[in-house]
């Protein structure tokens, strides 16, 4: 049985409602198998930048003491905002890791070129390597090794580093082997699949804080990993972004985002 590890982290959200991520991973938490979750206690308090141009430095560095303190192989890693997903990998093994970055927006700002200062907006930059210091991988996963899936609302600043990396679109996830397909062309031996549930098209899931329309099937991207498993073995996996307005809003959501968390799981 996986394990599941819930970091209902907000601070790194550039968005007015953020701490309707804590209500979303809590949501989801409570469809998951209790003996095999653990709920992280994550801070509420917004933090400060400590004079950088990160917002809420300080508790992003604080959800990431604990996650590495609980992360452990195999851990499918609940959100919260899209950056605890670099936590994670900088407390694991990334020696001949891939890392697939499903999201309508590819994350890949600097804190130079951010228009919010929000560290989920630099996430995927952080993973490279690059950004801010206290935050970025060191080393970074190499560009041939990662693989975004379904970026489709790309800020100027973003477009010369995305041009860099190995993309699918909406579209190519019709053929459910694109993606095992484009991560067995990075040679790498495990796969970490990070998923903002933003993704997904607004009419199989409202529940974000940003809905970008022609989004991708529930059916289409859960097939495309379940193929990709079969090939390349999963490292672990980040289902993030789900920011429900309501208790209501959220059990409509919740059967996309359980079979999300079964093809990861």
């Amino acid at each position: 049985m996986a394990r599941f590890l819930v970091a209902p982290q907000w601070q790194g959200s550039p968005a007015p409602r953020a701490m309707l991520l804590v209500d979303g991973a809590s949501a989801i938490s409570g469809d998951l198998p209790r003996k095999a979750t653990t709920v992280l206690d994550v801070p509420l308090e917004a933090g400060d930048s400590l004079g950088t141009r990160v917002h809420r430095l300080s508790s992003l560095r604080r959800v990431r003491e604990l996650i590495a303190r609980e992360i452990t192989a195999d851990t499918v890693l609940i959100g919260g905002d899209c950056s605890v997903t670099v936590a994670a990998l900088e407390a694991i093994d990334r020696e001949d890791l891939a890392v697939v970055w499903c999201d309508a927006h590819p994350d890949l700002h600097t804190p130079d070129t951010s228009p919010s200062g929000a560290f989920s907006g630099m996430a995927l930059r952080a993973v490279l390597g690059e950004g801010e210091p206290e935050l970025a991988l060191s080393p970074g996963i190499p560009r041939d090794r990662i693989v975004t899936v379904g970026a489709r609302v790309v800020d100027d600043e973003e477009e010369e580093p995305l041009a860099g990396l190995s993309q699918l679109s909406v579209d190519d996830l019709d053929d459910a082997d694109a993606l095992a397909d484009a991560v067995a062309a990075t040679g790498a031996s495990r796969v970490w699949v990070h998923i903002d549930v933003d993704v997904l098209d607004p009419a199989e899931l409202a529940g974000v804080s940003s809905a970008a329309p022609f989004g991708a099937s529930t059916s289409a991207l859960t097939a495309s990993i379940r193929a990709l498993r079969t090939r390349v073995p999963l490292a672990g996996a980040t289902i993030a972004g789900f920011a429900p307005r309501s208790a209501g809003h959220a059990a409509e959501d919740l059967g996309a985002i359980l079979r999300l968390v079964g093809a990861v799981a």
